[in-house]
């Protein structure tokens, strides 16, 4: 993980999810680019809120300009490598096209386009559309916690490998991994997965990594609170999951565990689809 890619945005958190992002990067000795996403510049001339848009303009541009210098002030005595980017348009849009030659995305839990909401439409984007890996923090998330175990949500899917294996380089570092399987109320002792945890284990194995297959059950609280008890009960540091979901021209679908596991983000989360 050489290039880190962080959505700079100014909220509360942006210090603290910066403190996170200024780790990682030296841990894996990398390159940190900080982008600071502007609305676009103009709207339609159709549309009737144009001037309104255009009035804010310069507010999001003061926003943006005092949030470069105190970054860059907080950077000065850093030894991290860094460069800041200004783009104008969606923020989702910006890190998408910055992302290519990216091998991390970071971002808040709060959607930065929608004044703080979760969950975050913005970091669920980009867990289905980016190339690299999307680590979303929580609002108090202020370092990643390697002497805490980490867990990777497993069903066998596509998604759920991708995942494992983009987040190699953390689980390489954590104190202990478990790879936990949610059996649902609709499985039956016929049903198998696509790939079966054992697959996932011996991956892990390869890269050195010793891993422990839990399966639990769904309950009647559906399998995104399963996981998150499961995370709970081990005191995990991070959660590596596959994201479901798919875009669409005009709206983004989010698969049902993945909208209900970004709606409470509890410790550090690791998506990848």
């Amino acid at each position: 993980m050489k290039a880190i890619l962080f959505n700079a945005h100014s909220d509360e958190g942006h210090s603290r999810r910066l403190d996170v992002a200024l780790d990682l990067a030296r841990a894996f000795d990398g390159h940190l680019t900080l982008l600071n996403a502007v609305p676009y510049e103009a709207a339609a001339s159709a549309d009737p809120y144009g001037a309104a848009f255009a009035a804010m303009v310069p507010v999001w541009r003061e926003q943006a300009k005092k949030l470069r210098e105190a970054t860059e002030k907080d950077l000065a005595n850093e030894d991290v490598p860094w460069d800041w980017v200004d783009k104008a348009g969606p923020v989702s849009l910006a890190m998408l096209r910055r992302s290519s030659l990216a091998d991390l995305i970071i971002i808040g839990e709060r959607d930065p386009t929608t004044g703080g909401k979760a969950p975050s439409f913005t970091a669920g984007e980009l867990a289905v559309t980016a190339g690299c890996p999307v680590l979303v923090l929580p609002d108090d998330c202020d370092r990643l916690d390697f002497d805490k175990p980490a867990l990777v949500a497993w069903d066998g899917s596509a998604e759920a490998s991708h995942a494992l294996r983009a987040a190699v380089p953390l689980l390489k570092r954590a104190s202990s991994v478990y790879l936990v399987s949610v059996r649902t109320k609709k499985s039956s002792k016929k049903d198998t997965l696509d790939l079966p945890p054992t697959r996932g284990a011996d991956y892990l194995s390869y890269h050195g990594i010793k891993s422990e297959v839990v399966e639990v059950d769904e309950g009647e609280e559906g399998t995104a609170h399963a996981l998150q008890n499961a995370a709970d009960v081990r005191g995990v540091g991070l959660i590596v999951m596959g994201a479901y979901g798919r875009t669409r021209i005009s709206e983004w679908i989010f698969g049902g565990v993945t909208r209900a596991i970004l709606s409470d983000v509890r410790v550090p989360l690791l998506l990848k689809h």
